[in-house]
């Protein structure tokens, strides 16, 4: 039943939360277990925590953090070119960039497992109508994702341009975040929500877009095609998500209250 854990490593040198499933698999099932259960029976009789000095140094830190890997992997494969673009493939053992490449990938899936403590938070301040399905389907595909993935095809590789992309909408999400956190003005302001709703939107077409044109102009690739097809696959998910949330968020006028209220 559960042989599917026990899937030979693509990597024979695994990075850190990939060598076995039961880390990546023991956090997911704790952060929801916590979401859903146990962090809302420890806040029952307890008012939401004021976290806000909390939140500016979480904050700042994943703006930081997010903006260096931006950083890096701009620099690597857009100024010194080291993966042709039409086909991103893994490194193979030995090659002089495979270091970094392994390093990179563990620091991608380290940060999304940190990412989780946006819902934590939320629990510790009670904000309970942001824990929607979409932001934890969106939290738990993301931890998962690159741990299944590093597992049966290796490093690096096309997971680049996800990482490329995403790091990117996340250092101008946490960037919002860290203002509203701060400064009430700007959480109560609609359009800085409604355009970080468009260009986490636009991530995912032109991720879509580019997995299109290596999967059907790139014949040689050698990128498995199952992982191309599960990758247009949630693109095309997470579009109708964000998209279904924009429309409800943004577009539908707001219902009139009744003279009562």
């Amino acid at each position: 039943m559960l042989n599917f854990l026990h899937i030979p490593q693509a990597d024979p040198d695994p990075i850190p939360l990939a060598g076995s499933p039961w880390p990546i698999v023991t956090i997911v099932v704790g952060y929801l277990l916590f979401v859903f259960k146990l962090g809302r029976v420890f806040m029952k009789n307890r008012q939401p925590y004021d976290l806000r000095k909390v939140l500016l140094v979480y904050n700042l830190f994943q703006v930081a953090y997010n903006a260096i890997y931006f950083i890096v992997i701009a620099y690597y494969l857009g100024y010194r070119g080291i993966c042709n673009l039409k086909c991103i493939e893994s490194f193979p053992q030995g090659h002089e960039h495979k270091t970094l490449e392994r390093t990179m990938h563990f620091a991608y899936i380290f940060n999304k497992v940190i990412d989780l403590m946006d819902t934590v938070f939320f629990v510790l301040r009670k904000s309970y109508k942001q824990i929607t399905f979409l932001h934890v389907y969106h939290h738990v595909f993301m931890v998962m994702g690159g741990y299944v993935l590093s597992r049966l095809y290796g490093t690096g590789g096309h997971f680049n341009a996800l990482a490329f992309l995403n790091t990117f909408v996340h250092v101008v999400m946490y960037f919002y975040y860290f203002l509203s956190s701060q400064y009430p003005g700007v959480k109560a302001s609609i359009w800085w929500k409604k355009y970080i709703t468009l260009v986490q939107l636009a991530q995912f077409v032109i991720l879509l877009t580019y997995t299109a044109y290596v999967r059907f102009f790139s014949p040689n690739c050698g990128v498995p095609r199952p992982i191309l097809y599960i990758n247009m696959l949630q693109g095309l998910v997470f579009i109708y998500l964000f998209g279904k949330f924009y429309v409800r968020a943004y577009m539908r006028p707001a219902k009139p209250q009744s003279k009562a209220q």
